[in-house]
């Protein structure tokens, strides 16, 4: 707990030049009042010199388990690459501090379980970035289900795209299945986890984990590295009370629908689209619905609640963070659960271990 009035944050994976942290967490910080940003931390001392320079931050740390042991921090927000989320988290639980991780929070569900055990030793809160369930969109579609809108939930569809799983990758670690970091575990990961916020867990499902390329380029160097992690994946399957779903996420896509999230009742229709070609979770979203056979589908404004964070956030890739670190704030100063918290990320592990099951058999999973 913060011994000021705000509590001081230190980022692990600020860099000055580029990555989420600069693009998403450091203005979501900044635009909360109940946040400072006290460190930062990259993999070297020059480059962390320079982000703090930048950002205008006097803590500066190659070493996260440096960062994590200064007293000047209360919370750790991890912001790196999948495989590097383990070491840094683990640092910041055993200096006893509070955590925000981004999804995924592991390689692996085991990995991730060790986390939040270790996070639930220490009696430290946590949150991982699933950011999309911090969505007003999301949670108003949600309570629109609940309520009773739609009527009984018949089906839903959920399309999207990845255009950065293409003909390149942005990194050689994101070829390697083993690394955790994916189309399936990224794209899918957040956008199953909007899908079974609103509507329930998977019942039961039969899937595809489709890797249409063997060997790929990296962006900036050309090397053609050996692929082994997929770029298709579809999913189908019944989740909640009985609602059948159908589910794709299409690698390298940069054209057509963005993102689609239809719901289907037996007295209505939910409708969310996209306002950009950002990933779901990065971007405000558009609700639309309608009653009855011949009603057509009217834009439904969200409602105020849903927002919790100052007027004047960027909508874009900061919002839906900065609505997930009001909860963080929130656990903190409370000593409530933050939500989404580690236990969430442990779910979405679990179901992607699932339709791995699922893809690598052929067999439906039952859950």
């Amino acid at each position: 707990m913060a011994t000021s009035d705000k509590i001081r944050v230190g980022i692990i994976g600020a860099s000055a030049k580029r990555g989420f942290a600069s693009l998403a967490h450091v203005p979501a910080l900044r635009g909360l009042p109940q946040f400072e940003i006290a460190a930062v931390c990259t993999s070297s001392q020059a480059s962390a010199d320079a982000a703090a320079k930048h950002y205008g931050v006097e803590l500066a740390f190659s070493d996260p388990e440096k960062l994590a042991r200064h007293p000047d921090i209360d919370l750790v927000t991890v912001s790196v690459k999948a495989p590097d989320h383990y070491r840094a988290v683990m640092a910041a639980i055993e200096a006893g501090k509070h955590v925000y991780c981004e999804w995924p929070l592991g390689r692996t569900t085991d990995e991730a379980a060790r986390m939040l055990d270790a996070a639930k030793r220490k009696g430290i809160s946590h949150a991982v970035g699933l950011q999309g369930r911090a969505s007003p969109a999301i949670n108003y579609a949600k309570d629109l289900v609940a309520e009773g809108y739609v009527g009984r939930v018949l089906s839903a569809t959920m399309v999207t795209c990845a255009p950065n799983w293409g003909a390149t990758l942005e990194g050689a670690y994101q070829a390697d299945r083993n690394n955790g970091a994916n189309l399936m575990t990224i794209t899918g990961g957040h956008t199953m986890d909007a899908l079974c916020h609103c509507l329930g867990e998977f019942r039961e499902l039969a899937a595809l984990v489709v890797s249409q390329r063997d060997r790929i380029p990296v962006q900036g160097t050309g090397e053609v590295v050996p692929k082994t992690s997929p770029d298709q994946l579809v999913v189908g399957g019944i989740v909640g009370d009985g609602t059948v779903v159908s589910f794709q996420v299409r690698g390298g896509m940069a054209r057509g629908t963005a993102f689609l999230f239809e719901i289907h009742g037996d007295r209505g229709d939910l409708v969310l689209t996209p306002t950009s070609r950002a990933s779901m979770q990065r971007q405000e979203l558009i609700v639309q619905g309608a009653q009855g056979e011949k009603a057509p589908l009217a834009t439904l404004p969200i409602p105020e609640k849903y927002r919790w964070v100052p007027d004047g956030m960027s909508r874009e890739s900061p919002y839906n963070v900065a609505q997930v670190y009001v909860r963080l704030a929130e656990s903190i100063r409370g000593g409530k659960p933050a939500s989404p918290g580690f236990d969430a990320a442990i779910t979405r592990h679990r179901l992607l271990d699932m339709i791995a099951r699922a893809a690598e058999t052929g067999r439906k999973q039952v859950a």
